[in-house]
């Protein structure tokens, strides 16, 4: 998912988004652990995407830290 539509989404959203995400990632190795990975590629993409979600709710923290000062 690209960081404009994450930016989008509000906090909830977002947090529930990286709780789905992470259990993707869960799955993922699951699946190569066992053998039954069909696309090993996905495990990067997944990476990335929770990458991206955990930067914007860091600007997010940012951004309400420097509006206070």
């Amino acid at each position: 998912m690209k960081a404009d539509k994450l930016r989008d989404l509000t906090d909830g959203e977002l947090d529930n988004k990286l709780k789905d995400t992470k259990a993707e990632l869960f799955n993922l190795r699951f699946q190569l652990a066992t053998g039954q990975l069909d696309n090993p590629k996905r495990i990067k993409e997944i990476k990335k995407d929770i990458a991206r979600i955990q930067t914007v709710r860091k600007e997010r923290e940012i951004e309400v830290l420097e509006t206070r000062h």
